[in-house]
């Protein structure tokens, strides 16, 4: 089979998302590796399941469970996303350029998922982690209720960049972390003892805590275009179950 190192643009305009998503998987199977969708428009379960290490660019807005059950490609979003992103995600790397949804890093298993902006409630639910396999998720916005909620395992990083801003004064929502046993957040900022789940304990970063943070804030901040030498001059804490 010979590998092409062109960008292969699919056009989703009127498409369903059920002849999208075969146009991408024949794409795959046909060894493209640079594969850009344009005018996507709420189109559901791209990059579901494909488990090769290709490189999908999206132009426009996709639908629900973006990278569900995902092994191995990198989805860069240069818009806003919807729900359930990176849902049981086992592996790869998602960036959202804008906002996103609800329910992001469901069961999220391995890899990375970055955004940019604000994302929705309950995300980070369910997170796990085995062994060598730590899910990674940074979010550079505010987060709403159940933010962590029964997270079991990873890192997860929330930065809350644009509090203050357009009257938005609360990095996250209530219910923070409620029922976590497992894994660690990050925050960049404050939050009120009202906001925690019973569940968990607020702490200083050790010097460990400090690399991870410098580590995953830096990728981030290159993916996304931001200065992560002045994300880092902000106060962080650590959240973790007790």
């Amino acid at each position: 089979m010979t590998v092409s190192t062109k960008e292969f643009v699919i056009d989703a305009k009127g498409l369903h998302y059920r002849e999208l998503n075969e146009q991408i998987r024949e794409a795959v199977k046909n060894g493209e590796i640079e594969i850009k969708l344009v005018n996507v428009n709420g189109q559901r379960y791209i990059g579901d399941a494909i488990d090769v290490p290709v490189n999908i660019t999206i132009d426009g807005v996709p639908g629900a469970d973006l990278g569900a059950f995902m092994n191995g490609p990198t989805i860069q979003v240069y818009a806003n996303a919807q729900d359930h992103v990176a849902n049981t995600m086992n592996e790869g790397k998602i960036v959202i350029h804008g906002d996103a949804g609800d329910v992001l890093g469901y069961g999220m298993r391995g890899g990375k998922l970055f955004v940019k902006g604000d994302v929705g409630y309950r995300v980070g639910i369910h997170m796990k982690e085995y062994k060598d396999k730590i899910p990674v998720m940074v979010v550079g916005g505010m987060a709403g209720d159940f933010f962590g909620e029964y997270m079991a395992g990873g890192t997860v990083i929330l930065l809350g960049l644009n509090v203050g801003h357009n009257g938005k004064d609360r990095i996250a929502g209530n219910y923070f972390a409620t029922g976590m046993h497992g894994g660690v957040i990050y925050v960049r900022g404050k939050l009120e003892d009202y906001q925690l789940g019973k569940e968990v304990a607020v702490l200083d970063p050790d010097n460990k805590d400090r690399e991870t943070i410098k580590k995953y804030v830096g990728e981030f901040a290159e993916e996304v275009g931001l200065d992560a030498a002045e994300i880092l001059k902000g106060d962080f804490i650590k959240i973790k179950a007790v």
